[in-house]
């Protein structure tokens, strides 16, 4: 999969701190960050191109919130300020960030590439394809589907353990990857995060 888009550490630092301030407005002042037209032409040109992203926040290495679109359909600028806002506020998961804990939150920003289709002929062949560390998958079976970022490979090791979680994840048996009628998609994330 060619990675043709990419972000210099100047760049990665302005997603996480544009994440943190989106956060940090709402916190402040009870609605969403809009940036003027002045700030808007501030901006790194990658911001500007429109790219999918997932925020994910931590307290303490626990997850505490992570949303974020699959597929392109904004400026990465304005997909950062809305999936943070969502990471905080609209997790289903977890009740909403309060100021005491956005001083603990570490802040991480992941710059997905467009998803393609993986093919396989059989579970083994499943397997032999999945990458570790570089695959984010999304698996579809129905009205099922769901998916993990490449981080999740850090506490995920094994792939039939992660194909199986993100079964569960999805709502489908853990073993439905093992059987017929299942797509699965990969992309990879280029990541940002706070130091």
């Amino acid at each position: 999969m060619p990675q043709l888009f990419s972000l210099n550490n100047k760049e990665k630092d302005f997603c996480v701190a544009l994440a943190r301030k989106s956060i940090q407005h709402f916190l402040e002042n009870n609605f969403s960050l809009e940036l003027g037209e002045a700030e808007i032409k501030k901006l790194p040109k990658k911001l500007l191109e429109k790219k999918a992203c997932f925020v994910t926040l931590k307290i303490n290495e626990r997850l505490r919130g992570c949303i974020g679109h699959l597929s392109a359909s904004q400026s990465l600028f304005l997909d950062i300020i809305e999936n943070a806002y969502n990471a905080a506020f609209e997790d289903s998961r977890f009740p909403i960030l309060n100021k005491n804990e956005f001083e603990k939150v570490t802040v991480e920003v992941s710059v997905l590439t467009d998803p393609e289709d993986l093919l396989f002929s059989d579970e083994k062949n499943l397997l032999e394809k999945i990458r570790p560390e570089i695959d984010g998958l999304i698996l579809r079976k129905g009205r099922c589907s769901a998916t993990f970022l490449p981080s999740v490979w850090e506490e995920l090791t094994d792939k039939e353990q992660f194909l199986s979680q993100l079964c569960a994840k999805a709502g489908m048996s853990p073993n439905e990857w093992r059987l017929p009628g299942l797509k699965v998609q990969r992309y990879e994330a280029i990541k940002a995060q706070e130091k």
